[in-house]
């Protein structure tokens, strides 16, 4: 059985490269904020600040804020300057004490960076396994009653695990595969299983049309996204093993895998960062919460992970993709200079801002992150550019 821990460690920045930014200090920013309940770190640096990613440039050199991940609601913020650099003074520079338990859970009582809600499926139920890794996963096949769905304390009937008896499991469902068509990386719609992903078979319809027979039959998967559905615990050994339910968040199905429990611990600090260059081609490969655009602390897909450089924090532009138009003045329609536009002489419109995005979880090649702020909604194929862009 493929064990696989996934715990990604998280590169903060130096306190010399946040300083090293050129901070703009908003012109109409409060001279006294008062924290919240359910504030977060972005949104309380965008009343001070242009650009809210930078907030570890006035918060991170403040010897008050050692840790801008520890303000709590009731605590007042002022901004001042230092040497004639903007800072973050809290409660009138005077240092904030909280107790708290040795071990806590989150989301935490202090500020979070960024709003817990909105992530917490993809941080606690959501996973993403290369091709490689999906290949052979234990799966189910049946249950004790029969029937095609099994609920919690069902017993459930699973071929291909090697495990010890009392061993707890994740039981996963198989959402969306991430996959190269031609250079590109696209996501499938919702997959259809159990038998046509055993190895060896063709993927799913839904990666390949017949009718467009360019594509590849059997492209490359770039990455599983597979989601949690319940627990449950190894009560017997065989061909098939026995598993018993524990919890669930759906009921089992015949074709659902099985894998360890993911031991990944969401890192309590993320100081937002750009990358020094940007790769091209990175670009927003899916929208996980609408078909159409996304808005505000909604969840995007994006085409590059770990393997590219990218680290949760990271913070970029997202870009809707000019559009190549005819010049209408210069080839009006119907004339006979109209004929040449779709020759060479073509115009590709600016690209347009769309928004800012964070990203807070990195796979191999595939990361996922939340949209902060922006002037449009974000849709599939938007390009990634450096934070300062937004022209």
């Amino acid at each position: 059985m493929i064990k696989k821990i996934f715990h990604l460690i998280l590169v903060t920045m130096l306190a010399s490269a946040a300083m090293a930014q050129d901070v703009s200090v908003r012109a109409d920013h409060p001279d006294e904020y008062v924290v919240v309940e359910g504030d977060t770190l972005w949104d309380i640096s965008g009343k001070f600040l242009e650009k809210p990613w930078q907030w570890p440039s006035i918060w991170q050199a403040n010897p008050q804020i050692e840790n801008p991940h520890l303000i709590y609601p009731g605590d007042r913020l002022s901004l001042v300057y230092v040497d004639g650099k903007p800072q973050l003074v809290i409660n009138g520079g005077k240092r904030t004490v909280k107790m708290s338990p040795g071990v806590r859970v989150l989301p935490h009582e202090a500020i979070p960076a960024i709003e817990w809600d909105a992530i917490k499926n993809f941080i606690i139920n959501a996973r993403i396994l290369m091709g490689s890794e999906f290949e052979g996963l234990p799966y189910v096949v049946g249950n004790e009653s029969g029937r095609h769905l099994a609920s919690e304390t069902d017993l459930t009937y699973v071929r291909g695990i090697d495990g010890r008896l009392g061993e707890e499991y994740a039981i996963v469902r198989l959402r969306h595969i991430y996959y190269d068509d031609n250079g590109e990386m696209k996501r499938s719609k919702q997959a259809r299983y159990p038998e046509a992903l055993r190895k060896g078979l063709q993927y799913p319809d839904t990666i390949w049309n017949a009718t467009m027979q360019w594509r590849k039959k059997n492209p490359e998967v770039l990455g599983n996204e597979l989601w949690d559905v319940a627990t449950a615990r190894l009560v017997k050994l065989g061909d098939p093993a026995t598993l018993k339910l524990e919890s669930g968040r759906a009921e089992v199905r015949t074709g659902d895998f099985v894998l360890p429990i993911d031991n990944y611990e969401y890192p309590d600090k993320i100081w937002p960062h750009a990358m020094n260059i940007v790769p091209d081609g990175m670009k927003v490969v899916a929208l996980t919460q609408t078909t159409y655009g996304s808005g505000h602390y909604q969840i995007v897909a994006i085409n590059a992970g770990a393997n590219q450089g990218v680290e949760a924090g990271h913070v970029f532009s997202a870009f809707r993709p000019g559009k190549t138009v005819r010049d209408e003045v210069k080839y009006p329609q119907g004339s006979w200079e109209d004929a040449k536009v779709w020759g060479d002489d073509k115009v590709t419109l600016p690209d347009q801002y769309s928004a800012h995005i964070l990203v807070f979880r990195v796979f191999g090649e595939i990361s996922y992150a939340m949209i902060m702020d922006g002037d449009r909604p974000v849709r599939e194929h938007d390009v990634l550019k450096h934070p300062d862009e937004t022209i």
